[in-house]
């Protein structure tokens, strides 16, 4: 099992959380993203460059994903597409998308978009609060807990 992030999006307040768990349960972590990334120096975080585009990262992660892999993203277009192969996906506010949840998730942000779209709503979700971070790294936790059982 391992980790990999929608790092082009990413937030930095949940870097920490991130680096700090990798080390504790000695798991892979892989940042894809179209820049260079790593702002942390870890034995256990890599990185994956990918060229400009709007789904270049998305599909890289795709590809890399085995089943039973975590990835973290806020982007749930891409979480539908990684649930569909049989991982996980969960995002920076601590909300971990499954089979049984993505599908109504995807609709939500689909139906927010043509509102958005339309004229009918403005803005997007709010900033990250320190009360995101605590949901993010809880999360984190009781899915580590729970799915990863390293073989030593």
């Amino acid at each position: 099992m391992k980790i990999l992030v929608d790092a082009d999006a990413f937030p930095a307040a949940m870097e920490k959380v991130l680096v700090r768990a990798a080390e504790r349960v000695e798991i892979q972590v892989v940042m894809v993203a179209n820049r260079g990334f790593l702002r942390t120096k870890s034995d256990f975080i890599s990185s994956v460059i990918v060229p400009p585009g709007p789904d270049e990262a998305d599909d890289r992660i795709v590809e890399l994903i085995c089943k039973g892999d975590l990835v973290i993203t806020a982007d749930i277009p891409l979480a539908d597409r990684v649930v569909s192969k049989g991982a996980w996906a969960l995002n920076p506010r601590g909300e971990l998308y499954t089979e049984e949840n993505i599908k109504q998730q995807l609709a939500m942000r689909n139906l927010m978009d043509e509102l958005r779209t339309d004229g009918m709503i403005t803005g997007g979700p709010a900033a990250l609060s320190p009360k995101d971070v605590q949901n993010f790294a809880n999360q984190l936790d009781r899915f580590l807990t729970r799915h990863y059982h390293p073989k030593r």
